[in-house]
């Protein structure tokens, strides 16, 4: 297997369906999240509704430098989540997540060895690796976040 596929099977298993690193995913966490459950906060915690749209967005920024376009996210705008009023917008926030993931993880796997070390958009950002590397690392911070306000949220 090369580095990409091992990439991509990385971050496969931190969004959609591993339980080797964590015993847990996004997928498993936030499959039985109601959307109230997801825009409640706790404390001065961000929502899970939250922290979703925020790897979501960070997910499809890359997705977008993948698939030849430009990088066009910023950091001041990754918690910038459109209010959340149903169930159904939920669900559509998570259907985009899941779709965006397999997608990333489908395009990971199409880049070459020597690829992954080439600069990533601009020298500051570092090699594709790196911010693929960064994507999985990022994601796993989050999910243990999110586990977290779950396990608040069941004993409020």
């Amino acid at each position: 297997m090369n580095s990409a596929s091992q990439l991509a099977k990385r971050f496969r298993e931190v969004l959609l369906e591993g339980f080797w690193i964590a015993n847990t995913n996004f997928k498993d966490q936030l499959t039985d999240v109601t959307w109230k459950q997801a825009v409640t906060k706790v404390d001065s915690l961000n929502t899970i509704a939250m922290l979703t749209f925020h790897i979501h967005y960070y997910i499809a920024g890359i997705v977008n430098v993948l698939e030849g376009g430009a990088l066009e996210i910023k950091d001041q705008f990754s918690f910038d989540l459109p209010p959340i009023e149903s169930e159904e917008q939920w669900k559509d926030l998570l259907i985009r997540l899941w779709t965006d993931s397999e997608k990333f993880a489908s395009l990971v796997e199409k880049i070459s060895d020597d690829q992954l070390d080439d600069v990533f958009v601009d020298e500051k950002y570092g090699t594709y690796r790196r911010n693929i590397d960064g994507m999985i690392e990022h994601s796993y911070y989050h999910l243990g976040q999110i586990s977290l306000i779950k396990k608040l949220l069941a004993h409020q």
